[in-house]
């Protein structure tokens, strides 16, 4: 198994996760690597974001509980080198119909094994249930968008506990690649405060570049766009090209 496998995940919603696992992904597909995005949040925002109707053929759904071939739900996008395997609101039984399979933390690392792509980007639910957990035990690390607000760290030693017993129990490799700031307002003293509160908590692991809150960013999913095709110039682009970066640094890219 040669490609990389990063699941983005943060159980709190609205921290800005699937602008991340999007735009990572873009990011990468841009260096002139393989990625396919993988949808596992029932609301479908990384897929209707990137403009996959995932209302037409085959979704995550199929693909994770009723045996159907990879290649079969995977759609192209209009980014060059990016694929989507997208998910709709099926995926919402998928939490309870996985309980019965046999080896059910497994079924998203047995289902990605055939994928020949050079990066594998998770976007997670908001949740730590079973979808989560196959993300954990299918990925190689973990990338947290931390939203840059009062409660930015409630419920990350929930998160960082449910990575340290997969990485326990179910995937012995699995790392945290990083923690990155998102919607940062360096205006105001909050999100200083909230930087250098997540920077005591994670050291080195704090990626340097900070996400801004920036209107492109959130006008791009409306779209079908990534920010690199809705406005590749704007303050969002330049920074998640930097978070690339970064991402591809610590990846031994």
């Amino acid at each position: 198994m040669s490609h990389k496998i990063i699941a983005v995940a943060n159980q709190k919603g609205g921290v800005g996760k699937t602008t991340t696992a999007a735009n990572v992904a873009a990011g990468l597909a841009a260096t002139g690597s393989l990625v396919l995005l993988v949808d596992l949040d029932p609301q479908g925002n990384a897929s209707s974001g990137l403009g996959v109707d995932a209302g037409k053929g085959k979704t995550m759904y199929d693909v994770l509980l009723q045996g159907a071939p990879l290649v079969d739900a995977v759609h192209e996008t209009a980014t060059e080198n990016l694929f989507v395997l997208p998910s709709n609101n099926t995926l919402v039984a998928a939490e309870v119909d996985l309980v019965d399979v046999a080896k059910r933390e497994y079924q998203l690392q047995q289902v990605l094994a055939s994928g020949a792509y050079d990066y594998i980007v998770i976007d997670c639910p908001p949740a730590l249930g079973l979808l989560t957990i196959n993300a954990l035990t299918a990925a190689d690390s973990v990338l947290i968008p931390v939203q840059t607000e009062y409660y930015a760290l409630e419920g990350l030693g929930q998160l960082l506990g449910t990575i340290q017993r997969v990485r326990g129990q179910l995937n012995t490799s699995l790392e945290l690649l990083g923690v990155v700031l998102t919607m940062y307002d360096k205006r105001t003293s909050l999100s200083e405060q909230v930087k250098e509160e997540v920077a005591k908590h994670f050291g080195e692991k704090l990626f340097s570049t900070v996400i801004p809150r920036n209107v492109s960013l959130a006008e791009a999913p409306s779209y079908g766009e990534t920010i690199y095709q809705h406005d590749k110039w704007s303050k969002g682009a330049r920074a998640y090209k930097a978070l690339v970066k970064e991402v591809r640094e610590r990846l031994g890219a």
